[in-house]
Order: C-alpha cells, then structure tokens, then sequence
C-alpha cells in the first residue's frame, strides 16, 4: 500500500510537472510572439520615419532648399521626439497607458500625409514634427514592453526589438526608390498603409499589456525595482553621462552617413540618384544585422565588453572611408554598419541595469537623447557642408569613435551577470 500510494505521489507529481511545462511554453510562446509584433511594429514605424532622408533629394530640387534646410528638418524630428521621450517615459513609469502606442501611431499617420500633401517648407517642418510626436510615444513604451516580454534575456529581446527599426530604416530609401521617385510627394500617401497596420498591431499588443497589468495588480506586485547595483549615485550617474556621450559619438556618425551618404555618393563619384539610394539600402542592411548582434552577445558574455568592440571597433574602417574609391566606399560601410550598431542595444540594457524600476524614463532618454544627437548631428553637418565641402564633414567624422575610449570607466557590475 505504501507502494502505491508513493506510486501515485509520483505520478502526480510527473503530471504537475508536465502540466506546468506546458504552461511555460505556452507562456514563452506568448511572449516571444509579442516580442515579434514589437519589432514588425518597430519595422513600419521606422520604415515611414526613414522616408525623410530618402526624400531629401526631391524636396531640395522641388522647393530649392540649401544643406541647412534640409539639416532643419531632421532636426524638427529628432528634436520633437527627443524632448517628449523622456518626458513620457517618466510618465509611464508611474501611470502605464497600454493603449499609447497605438495612438502615438495615430500621430506618425496624420504627419505622413500632411507630408505627401505639403506645399512649402513651414508645411515640411510641421509634418516632420507630428512623425517626431509619434515616434516619441512609440519608442519608451515599445522598450518597456520588450523588456516586460524578455522572459529574463533582456539584450535579446532590445535586439529583437530594435532590429525590426533598423531594418524599416533600411527598407524606407528602397521603397522610396522605387515609390517616390517614380510617383513624387503625392505618392508618400501611399505609406500611410504601413501606419494603419501598425496601429492594429500595436492596438493588440496593448491589449496584452492591459491584461498583464491587471494581472501583475491581482497578484500584488508592483513596479518596484528588482535589485540594486551597489553603485553609488554619483558613480551612477557618471556612467549615464558616459553612455550618453557614446550614444552622442554613435549616432552623429550614423546621420553622417543615413542623412547624406547619397550626397557624398552623387558629389564624389557621379553615381545616379536611384544607384545611391540603393548603396545607402546596403549601409542600412548592415545596421540592422549589427543591431540583432549585439544584444545576445550582450547577454553572453556581458554588455561592456559589446560597448568596447562596437564603438572603437570601427575606427580603423572610418578612418579609411574619406580615401577610398567607389567598391571601397561600399564595402567599408557594411563593417561599419555591423560594427557600430550593436552599441545601441548594449547601452541601452546596460543603462536599464544601471537604473532598475526606471525602464521608461531610461528608455526615453535615451531614445530621445540618440534622437536629439542625430537631429543636431543633421543640422551642424548640413551646416559644415554648405561652409565647406561633404567630402570635409566625413573626413571630420571619421574620429568621432575615438569617444569610444571613455567606455574604460564604466563599471564591471553586470560582468557577473553575463548568461552562459
């Protein structure tokens, strides 16, 4: 008797642990299908953002405007999403609002047709800073939702989540390619496709979020921090400078190249409109492998150690870039895109980690900070250029990774942490 009823003790125990193994995989598969609807949100959002680089060129010929203007209005954008970022990122830490980002889609949809529809300049700038009102709501809570969705892999899931971006950006010159430049502004309403299905996905994810929270509030948590560092403030504080100072080295590179690498490409070697905008789709390609990378790498063997490879990983390239021909030009770019991309997704955990309970607020400023980097970027570059030469701004640009070297004085506190 004793037997059996250890018999059936066992059994019981082989059918619990069965069952909630199947509950765990059904849960991880709930997630990562979260996970994937972020990054396919992610894709579209920023393939309708990345349209206003790709257009540049037929809104300077069509309105006549100089370097500046067009270097104002990327500044229009990142800077309207970069002030709002962490202004909503602090907001949602203390008062979630699951149904945001759909709205904030809302946003990015009325500025792309007023886009398609704009007659002048002012009209140009007043629809680059709805994209940017969007993209301010968009990116704190699509973070933070990431993370909620990471099972625990939290490089894994910003990659994941951020690759879906970089590749929209690198879709958004392809697609105005052979959109735009065939149809002219009028043609950019098409697009707005893309933001209607991105607001009925991001619409069904808040759904989920709405019920995780009520279900997190059911159970009795809160959104306390999970851990401490075991840093003090000030030495965390610090170490947020310094990421934001590679994040500033990062991006003003980035927009060197994202903003007026066709430019450069139609200034120094004569090539078409069409042929540089397919050289600037291979950069962009490169960004987004290198964006995928860096966060499971992150988890391996540590977020520092990808902040060290992927900001001074690329100086040898950048230096080279200014003197190299046409083939050269191209190949150099796709290290460089790999290379320095995966910083994002490490700084941007990494800083989560310095900070626990604030993922919004971390998330917003830095978002919006890369943001407002790259819109300044644009505007003092454009500027340089109408001064000097485009061949000048990326013989200058091409020592902005030695920044990278500040990376040495961050702490090894997440070292111990890194995932086997």
């Amino acid at each position: 008797m004793v037997r059996t009823n250890g018999a059936a003790i066992a059994d019981e125990s082989t059918a619990t642990g069965a069952a909630t193994e199947r509950t765990r995989t059904v849960e991880e598969k709930t997630l990562f299908a979260i996970l994937v609807a972020l990054s396919v949100s992610h894709l579209l959002n920023d393939t309708i953002q990345s349209l206003l680089p790709a257009i540049y060129p037929l809104l300077k010929t069509s309105y006549s405007l100089s370097y500046t203007q067009i270097g104002l209005i990327t500044f229009t954008f990142q800077v309207t999403a970069s002030l709002l970022q962490p202004l909503i990122g602090i907001y949602t830490d203390r008062h979630p609002k699951p149904l945001s980002l759909a709205v904030g889609m809302g946003f990015t949809l009325v500025g792309l047709l007023l886009l398609s529809r704009a007659g002048n300049f002012p009209a140009i700038l007043m629809a680059a800073g709805l994209v940017g009102v969007g993209s301010s709501i968009f990116h704190p809570e699509s973070s933070r939702l990431a993370r909620m969705a990471s099972g625990g892999r939290h490089g894994f899931a910003q990659s994941l989540f951020q690759v879906g971006g970089n590749f929209g950006t690198a879709l958004g010159p392809l697609l105005a390619a052979f959109v735009v430049d065939g149809g002219g502004q009028s043609s950019i309403a098409w697009f707005s496709i893309v933001a209607i299905t991105a607001i009925m996905i991001l619409y069904r994810v808040g759904l989920w979020y709405r019920n995780h929270l009520n279900l997190k509030a059911s159970q009795g948590h809160g959104n306390r921090a999970q851990r401490e560092t075991g840093l003090s403030p000030r030495r965390v504080t610090l170490s947020i400078i310094i990421l934001l100072l590679l994040v500033f080295s990062k991006h003003f590179y980035l927009v060197s190249l994202s903003n007026y690498y066709t430019f450069y490409l139609m200034d120094k070697f004569a090539v078409s409109l069409q042929n540089s905008q397919l050289f600037l789709f291979l950069f962009l390609g490169s960004v987004a492998a290198g964006t995928i990378a860096g966060g499971p790498i992150g988890d391996r063997f540590g977020f520092k150690f990808v902040i060290w490879c992927s900001i001074l990983g690329i100086l040898p390239f950048t230096l080279v870039l200014p003197y190299a021909n046409l083939v050269w030009t191209a190949v150099l770019t796709v290290p460089i895109g790999f290379i320095l991309a995966s910083a994002f997704p490490a700084i941007l955990v990494y800083a989560q980690e310095l900070v626990p309970g604030r993922v919004g607020m971390i998330a917003g400023l830095f978002f919006g900070f890369a943001f407002g980097m790259a819109g300044l970027g644009a505007a003092i570059l454009g500027r340089v250029i109408d001064f000097t030469s485009i061949g000048f701004v990326y013989k200058l640009c091409s020592f902005l990774p030695m920044i990278g070297l500040l990376t040495a004085f961050l702490p090894n506190f997440e070292s111990a942490r890194a995932r086997m």
